[in-house]
């Protein structure tokens, strides 16, 4: 990384600030190296200090590329500031470079435009090289964007290097300059000297170091050295002992590969898996440096500027090693070989082995070292010159011969890229020639002739994998062959002439413009890589001829340099997420990692039981993501929403309230290992019992689960007959357990954190009142201390201690429950306009929340840095809008929406950065997305505070309500800073707003604390968002009541929906709604009649048509709304509404049909009347089917003297099926009779039994949950208690009825517990218990139960 500072003239040095990421300015004792700038700087020694000095230029050699133009004399200064370097010609083809004489350590560079002139660059490569040849690029933040230049002649811009370059030669590349003149530079290098020692090794010699045993350490190691090598494997260094322990780090395919081994892990093999793996591209024949630090078996290994801690494999705290260690192979002298390994083939550097240089040692002949094979003490330098195709724009056309009868080309390449064209040349005498390209990563060389069959062969597979493979080709007579890796993998006859001539020019890597005449084809586009050792018709091409256009011609080249990095390195990818690049970019595979996004950073799954139930879900196993996108993985739980509320009555029976009967809370169970009864006998303080818990979580996950709920709890029985919780002596504690904080605990279930108490402490009520516990009246009988430990940062309980089961009789046994926990704090913080401390989101950034307002704009939130910065705001009424900069200049992404967002209603806002792409997501709307500079700035650097609902200015506040605030997957408690902040109030209701759609059926929807809950009284739906269907299933003679007459003062002051019926005596208006199932015709499938002989009767005729009968005038015959298209009564489930306004009826049957008609009649039914009439909703009224069809007709036709013959029929002859979702505008009948939440004037014949119209048709239903089967009572009844005089007319039956429900009940509850057990989660790493485990349990509970036989006899109580 390099940090840029810009100076005025004349104050050169004064604005040199700290890099981005230190904080603070150092200042080394640095000299100009060398310069041709105006003058040289000097820092001084001193921190605070800079001295300006004449130009000090430590001998140097100043060279370019061949045609410049030397403005001034670049060797000297001058303090007028003449000088610098303009070349003849500006293209990107030109540089500047610097010979230091020797390897110095160069720290930082300046750059000033050309004196008195407008030349200047704005931007620049550089280059650093040992040799001169094979120069590497000096990257910023692993960016290979170059570096900002200057904006004028006379400013000076300095960067600070970090980490600083080791190397004699230095070289500038112009890449961009003021293009009102031209290149203009002059330039200055700080640094310091350099010393080393290093040894050359050939790849059959190596170091082997036998050290003093009194100093060595088996526990401590520290090795560090620097490499470089062209070979892509070799041992670097190794050392074993007898018990298979070692130590050995491998250079394989060009990564560094560390493998430590203590004591059960096998040698390595070809197969064997290596314990950590860094660095890529390390064959590069550039310095890598390598430091390992071991302390036992925890390693510390870092290779560049990447580094990795991990612990060791094996049993042991320490190595069993021999007293060697070799360097650069594995001469095991004296020992079979165990490790075949390639020997190093390459450099050495400064390389030290616990404080000792080794080098150093090898060169005196210590005898210590013993040197094995040729070594030298310098480091030769192989003149390899690679060459960089940059864009898929790039080729090199080199010349051949023209008219031989041979075509041969040699060479070498590396890429990241499936495609692009490697060679083309043309033939000669016809029209063709022969193309060799990569396709899916393996190579095809193909012999393209017009009018012949095509002739490709295939060689080579994953060629594409970034390491150099060779390439052979030839093509004489009508034979071709190629040659991968020194594999030949075909030869076969030409299809193509019977002779091949060469054509003279050899492409490489793509095709130039068409405009230049030539007839190459690159049919899947160029090559971006790097390509060496080239050879035409036998002969090595000199490359470096290539530039000054002595050879060839060329287009975006970087000649005598590989530029190709490995975007994998670091991994971006994140949980686990595997990578793979091309030549551009990177891209991450999410699958079966739990994550999604671009680098795998966001989880699939939510992050608690509670965010499940606010998306609707409902009980059952979950993956819980506790700290979102953090680094914790997933893990599965089951999650309780099927919470019932209930209420005690005065008369001590239980009154239950269905539309408060929701999912009020969501339960968090976390299991583990020891949820079964433990006895526990023969312990002592001396020899104590220790029970463990393993949970099917992580520590760390459980620490993020319960921090983020808002209670959670634990219910810890202990069982002891003579076993103590507390010495009666000294008050020492006999028994105790211990949380996640490992810190002793001595209260027990149901108690405050307070020590030594009890739940019946607490109360008052222990058995023996001298006592805080129960077990401490040490009684040689069985009582218990039970209860809830619920103070969340002692919790989960993960081991308890027992010591007082060692006396005659004493025992004791204990019982954890599961993990509890409840809420979730995100979803009740609400504020604005508050600050935080600094985001950190470096590489991967990632904020959520919800908010309202009726602001037309305000900032959200802002986090700003020295140049870099985040914001978030509401930008107009319609767009949101994520701006940030992470030095590649600013960018914003905006979301903007077909309706305002300041409509006061909870919208969801989603933003995520990271080195790939931005994103932003708001609500459902679809996201907007700005993909990441492929090679810019990727380091977020902020450090100032973060402001939520503001800025840093106090502008553009945000007027409205933020809650559920979360960054990176944590939630920010804004409800406690908004406490101490002015200006802000906690507390921001409105999560209907958010999650009221999800009360279905016209449930509605009712704000909670800490969440919402749907009401659904005036739903014919039930559960936790009114969606369950109400159904039930009309037996033979059956029919269910509903009477909407009570008392009109007591239903005036009724919060029913019903009593809205009783403001009018006339109703205009009405909404029907049900479903039903039957093959019965005729059927009457609902009656409404009124005190004025007025009704409304809906039927199945004869012919199964569906008939609507309105009599809204008892004087005339009723309006018939005929659907006569097709049979009603197939058996199949139907969908009726029926909406009336005044005359003008809308009737739907199955969402589909939509019919309108106009009544002739009166347009209102007096619906109620103040009366003691019996006016009455009746879905199906029945009379007994012992009489005649006749008679049948007549008794129900006298009942309803009013009807017509249809509905009499209908009436007479029932109804046999299931009806569904019966709503009568706000009352739903049905419900009432099923599910009553408060006494309704109900009335139940025969037998109606609750069941499931969507079943398949066939199901019995009533093999349904509840059945509701009573006697057809007359009389009147107690409007407070309409079913009570039923249920009293035959008290016997009515109790036997009661008695199978009960025994009904019960059997019920057992299977349910049954099931819930065998739904237990998993139980990690358990060991098999014994069968005295497994009951031991139920031996317990016979003793306990006989025992509370006999206290209950002595009327003595003890649970």
């Amino acid at each position: 990384m390099a940090e840029r500072t810009t100076t005025a003239p004349g104050k050169r040095g004064a604005a040199l600030r700290a890099p981005r990421d230190s904080g603070m300015l150092t200042v080394p004792s640095e000299l100009p190296l060398a310069s041709s700038l105006q003058s040289a700087w000097v820092f001084a020694a001193s921190p605070r200090l800079l001295i300006f000095l004449p130009a000090i230029l430590i001998p140097a050699c100043v060279s370019s590329s061949p045609a410049f133009l030397m403005m001034y004399s670049v060797y000297k200064l001058n303090k007028q500031g003449a000088g610098g370097w303009s070349p003849l010609v500006s293209n990107k083809y030109q540089w500047l470079q610097i010979d230091l004489g020797e390897r110095m350590e160069i720290t930082a560079v300046a750059t000033q435009g050309g004196y008195g002139s407008s030349n200047w660059v704005t931007s620049y490569l550089l280059m650093f090289s040992d040799s001169g040849r094979n120069w590497k690029q000096y990257r910023q933040e692993d960016s290979i964007w170059g570096f900002v230049g200057n904006a004028n002649a006379d400013s000076v811009v300095y960067y600070r290097l970090q980490p600083s370059i080791k190397a004699r030669f230095l070289r500038f590349i112009p890449l961009e300059w003021n293009p009102k003149g031209r290149i203009g530079m002059r330039i200055e290098v700080f640094g310091c000297a350099y010393r080393s020692e290093v040894v050359d090794l050939d790849g059959k010699s190596c170091l082997l170091y036998r050290f003093d045993q009194k100093s060595l350490s088996a526990i401590k190691d520290v090795i560090s050295l620097k490499f470089k090598t062209m070979q892509s494997d070799g041992i670097l260094l190794h050392r074993e002992g007898q018990n298979g322990d070692h130590i050995t780090l491998e250079l394989r395919r060009g990564k560094l590969f560390l493998l430590i081994n203590s004591g059960n892990a096998k040698p390595p093999s070809a197969h064997a898996p290596v314990r950590l793996t860094l660095g890529s591209l390390l064959d590069d024949q550039h310095w890598h440096s390598v430091l390992i630090q071991r302390l036992g078996t925890q390693v510390n290994f870092t290779v560049d500027e990447h580094r990795h801690h991990f612990r060791a494999q094996g049993e042991f705290s320490y190595l069993h090693l021999d007293y060697e260690i070799s360097f650069g192979g594995i001469p095991a002298p004296g020992k079979p070989v165990s490790f075949p390994r390639k020997h190093f083939h390459g450099c050495l550097e400064n390389l030290f082995y616990n404080g000792v240089d080794i080098i150093d040692l090898a060169k005196r002949q210590d005898p210590q070292m013993i040197v094995m094979g040729n070594v030298s003490f310098s480091c030769s330098q192989p003149q390899s010159v690679p060459v960089t195709f940059l864009s898929p724009r790039s080729y090199l056309a080199l010349p051949g011969s023209f008219g031989e009868d041979e075509i041969s080309a040699t060479f070498q390449f590396r890429t990241w890229n499936k495609a692009g064209l490697l060679l083309f040349t043309e033939l000669q005498l016809v029209s063709g020639g022969l193309l060799l390209f990569l396709d899916d990563g393996k190579v095809k060389l193909h012999l393209y002739h017009p009018g012949k069959l095509p002739s490709d062969i295939t060689a080579g597979v994953g060629l594409n994998d970034g390491q150099w493979h060779s390439v052979s080709l030839s093509a004489k007579r009508n034979y071709m062959s190629v040659v991968v890796d020194g594999q030949v993998a075909s030869a076969s006859p030409s299809q193509g002439p019977e002779q091949i001539y060469s054509g003279g020019t050899f492409y490489f890597g793509g095709c130039p413009d068409s405009s230049f005449g030539s007839k190459c084809k690159s049919p899947l586009g160029g090559f971006q890589g790097c390509m060496r050792l080239i050879s035409i018709c036998h002969e090595v091409v000199d490359l470096i001829s290539l530039q000054p256009g002595a050879l060839g011609n060329f287009s975006d080249l970087q000649i005598d340099s590989c530029g190709i990095t490995d975007r994998c390195l670091p991994n971006y990818c994140e949980h686990g997420g595997e990578c793979s690049q091309s030549w551009d970019t990177f891209h991450c595979n999410c699958a079966n990692t739990g994550y999604r996004g671009a680098t795998c950073h966001n989880s699939i799954y939510e992050q608690s039981c509670e965010a499940y139930k606010h998306k609707g879900n409902t009980s059952g196993f979950y993956y819980i993501d506790a700290d979102g996108s953090g680094p914790l993985e997933p893990f599965l739980l089951y999650c309780n929403m099927t919470v019932v509320i209930s209420k005690q009555t005065s008369d001590g029976l239980l009154s239950f309230f269905p539309h408060f009967c929701i999912q009020e809370t969501a339960w968090t169970i976390i299991q583990h290992n020891g949820s079964d009864v433990t006895r526990v006998r023969n312990t002592n303080p001396e020899n104590p019992y220790t029970g463990f818990f393993e949970y099917v979580a992580s520590m760390e996950q459980l620490q993020a689960t319960i921090n983020r709920a808002e209670h959670c709890e634990q219910e810890l029985t202990y069982y002891c007959k003579k076993s103590r919780l507390v010495s009666k002596e000294d008050g020492t504690p006999l028994s105790w357990w211990v949380g996640r904080t490992n810190e002793t605990q001595t209260y027990w279930g149901g108690s405050l954190p307070d020590p030594q108490k009890c739940t019946c402490g607490l109360e008052g009520n222990c058995v023996d009142s001298q006592y805080y516990c129960n077990c401490d009246a040490d009684r040689n009988e069985w009582t218990n201390d039970t209860g809830f430990l619920s103070y969340k940062e002692h919790l989960p309980v993960t081991r308890i201690v027992i010591t007082d089961t060692g006396r005659p009789h004493s025992e004791a046994a204990y019982k954890l429950g599961p993990l509890l926990c409840r809420g979730d704090t995100s979803f009740n913080t609400e504020a604005s306009y508050l600050h935080f401390p600094t985001f950190h989101g470096e590489l991967s950034a990632d904020v959520s929340f919800f908010f309202k307002t009726t602001a037309s704009s305000g900032v959200f939130l802002e986090n700003l840095g020295i140049t870099d910065f985040i914001r978030i705001e509401l930008r107009s009424p319609a767009v949101v809008t994520f701006s940030f900069d992470v030095g590649n200049g600013p960018f914003e992404i905006s979301v903007q929406s077909p309706t305002h967002f300041n409509d006061n209603q909870w919208h969801h806002v989603r933003v995520e950065r990271n080195i790939k792409e931005a994103s932003v997501r708001v609500d459902q709307l679809s996201p907007r997305t700005q993909p990441a500079p492929a090679d810019g700035h990727v380091l977020l650097q902020l450090n100032s505070q973060l402001f939520v609902g503001g800025t840093a200015t106090r502008q553009r506040g945000f007027l409205g309500c933020i809650r559920s605030l979360q960054l990176n997957g944590e939630a920010l408690d804004l409800e406690e800073r908004a406490r101490v902040t002015p200006g802000v109030e906690p507390g921001c209701g409105g999560h209907c707003s958010s999650y009221g759609r999800l009360c279905h059926h016209g449930g509605t929807c009712r704000e909670k604390p800490s969440g919402f809950s749907c009401d659904c009284t005036s739903s014919a739906y039930a559960g936790p968002f009114c969606s369950d269907e109400i159904s039930a299933y009309f037996g033979s003679g059956s029919s269910v009541i509903y009477n909407f007459q009570e008392n009109y003062s007591l239903s005036k002051n009724s919060s029913s929906h019903a009593a809205s019926f009783h403001g009018d005596t006339r109703l205009s208006r009405e909404t029907i709604k049900f479903s039903f199932r039957t093959t019965r015709t005729p059927s009457l499938l609902l009656y409404l009649s009124s005190f004025y002989k007025e009704y409304l009767s809906v039927i199945i005729a004869k012919n199964g048509s569906l008939q609507i009968r309105y009599k809204l005038n008892r004087y005339q015959e009723p309006d018939v709304v005929n659907f006569d298209f097709k049979n009603m009564a197939d058996g199949e489930l139907h969908h009726v509404k029926i909406n009336r306004e005044e005359a003008v009826v809308f009737v739907e049957e199955s969402f589909l049909s939509l019919k309108m008609f106009s009544l002739i009649a009166s347009s209102s039914l007096g619906i109620f009347k103040d009366s003691d009439s019996g006016n009455h909703l009746s879905l199906v009224r029945l009379q007994s089917q012992e009489v005649t069809q006749v008679s049948a007709v007549e008794t129900w036709a006298r009942e309803h003297s009013d009807v017509d013959q249809e509905t009499a029929l209908a009436g007479a002859q029932g109804f046999l099926g299931c009806l569904s979702a019966v709503q009568v505008s706000h009352v739903a009948p049905l419900k009432a009779a099923l599910q009553p939440s408060r006494p309704a004037p109900i009335t139940i014949s025969g037998h109606v039994t609750e069941s499931s119209c969507v079943a398949q048709a066939g199901t019995d239903a009533t093999s349904r949950e509840r059945t509701h089967s009573f006697a057809d009572h007359s009389g009147t009844r107690d409007d407070r208690e309409p079913l009570t005089n039923t249920i009293k007319s035959d008290s016997a039956v009515i109790g036997g009825l009661i008695a199978v429900v009960i025994f009904i009940l019960l059997c019920i509850t057992a299977i349910a517990v049954r099931i819930y057990q065998q739904k237990r989660l998993y139980k990690r790493n358990e060991a098999k218990r014994s069968e005295n485990v497994d009951n031991a349990e139920a031996v317990l509970k016979s003793e306990l139960n006989i025992q509370n036989a006999v206290s209950e006899n002595q009327k003595e109580y003890f649970f």
